[in-house]
């Protein structure tokens, strides 16, 4: 075939070392996916209806500390000057997110002051104070007493991972964000932004260079089309950004992810919830948060329809393997069962496995480039010679 490597994958790992490839080697790159789009899941569309630009996967934001990765995003797309504020709705009530000083003074009525704040805090964690819990439920009380975790944490929890938190591990939360002054940015980054003319445009300047070829609709592991495992690997340069366990068949097992539904619901007026993101915390209320796009983007009222909102709900459900991985559940079984994948992976001829299905990691986007550019400098340039 006429290409110096082959990427599995239009997400931003592979877009990024399709990019890299071109620039630094002169390669020429086929990229293949199974989707009918690049961007893998950070892609885009506009809704004619109501003018907003829909997250096809769940609202993606960029934000990142990294001077390499801010400086290379740049190159292909300018930024809006979008800060990130999440809302919380309880017994009726928003409070805002991350946990914040304005968050406890609200729920408890009070006008604590970040001292006070801290000293109820440790005395409502109670006999879990300062101790290391093993579980989720425990481990939340430990960090943030037990009135804020039971009315924020614990309910929206149990409907993220359909477990109730005492049966969790407590390293899914690891800590819990609270900020004993107003700060109720969610995202603490040196830079954050969304693309100005949105994610799809910025993933197409990536790849805009005709050494660069796209094959959409393409499924690596079919062996009716060329473009197939079978007739690549070993002689061409691969990147692999599918699931590791489905790139050997899950002769070892499935790794466990988590997915996500989403239900749309449109609405016959310009702003439903006045904000991007409105997380539901409690148990009576079957989706965790919802998601209003039309917020993403204030600066483009112009061009939005005035009357009209969509919202998507999001529901949280273990996956199988014909749903959208999304998070992997990470349990100690699925650590052990990934490491004899990557052992595996170590060994394929030509091979580099990247992303976030190929490495079994909860990647942001700022993460994933970064992984990219490291990994073609690693690995895949010295494939190409």
């Amino acid at each position: 075939m006429d290409a110096d490597l082959v990427i599995v994958g239009a997400g931003l790992f592979g877009l990024t070392v399709a990019q890299q490839a071109v620039e630094k080697h002169g390669a020429k790159v086929e990229i293949i996916d199974v989707r009918d789009h690049i961007g893998g899941n950070a892609y885009s569309y506009m809704d004619e209806e109501t003018g907003a630009e829909i997250h096809k996967y769940g609202a993606h934001l960029f934000h990142t500390s990294n001077p390499r990765v801010w400086e290379y995003v740049n190159r292909f797309t300018e930024f809006t000057n979008y800060v990130h504020r999440v809302y919380t709705t309880h017994n009726g009530e928003v409070f805002p997110l991350p946990i914040n000083l304005g968050t406890i003074n609200q729920f408890f009525h009070a006008h604590y002051t970040p001292a006070e704040a801290k000293a109820l805090i440790a005395e409502q964690a109670g006999e879990l104070a300062g101790t290391d819990p093993a579980n989720l439920n425990d481990k939340g009380i430990s960090l943030i007493g037990r009135p804020l975790y039971e009315a924020f944490i614990k309910n929206y929890t149990a409907k993220q991972w359909q477990t109730d938190p005492s049966e969790l591990p407590a390293g899914i939360i690891k800590r819990l964000p609270v900020r004993f002054n107003y700060d109720n940015r969610y995202f603490r980054d040196t830079w954050e932004g969304l693309p100005k003319d949105g994610y799809t445009a910025w993933m197409e300047r990536m790849i805009d260079d005709p050494r660069i070829h796209v094959t959409l609709n393409t499924d690596f592991f079919d062996e009716s089309q060329p473009l197939n495992k079978k007739a690549l690997v070993g002689k061409v340069p691969v990147v692999y950004t599918g699931p590791v366990d489905r790139y050997f068949d899950y002769e070892l097992g499935d790794l466990k992810w988590r997915t996500v539904d989403f239900k749309e619901v449109r609405y016959d007026e310009g702003d439903h919830f006045g904000c991007p993101v409105m997380n539901f915390a409690d148990s009576d209320v079957p989706y965790t948060r919802a998601i209003e796009f039309k917020n993403f983007n204030p600066e483009r009222k112009d061009s939005q329809n005035p009357d009209k909102t969509v919202v998507w709900e999001e529901y949280s459900r273990f996956a199988t393997r014909e749903d959208e991985p999304y998070y992997p559940v990470n349990t100690a079984e699925d650590k052990a069962l990934y490491e004899q994948y990557a052992a595996k992976a170590a060994q394929e001829p030509k091979v580099v496995f990247g992303g976030r299905l190929g490495t079994y990691k909860y990647y942001d986007m700022h993460n994933v480039i970064d992984t990219a550019l490291t990994a073609y400098e690693e690995q895949v340039a010295p494939l190409l010679g």
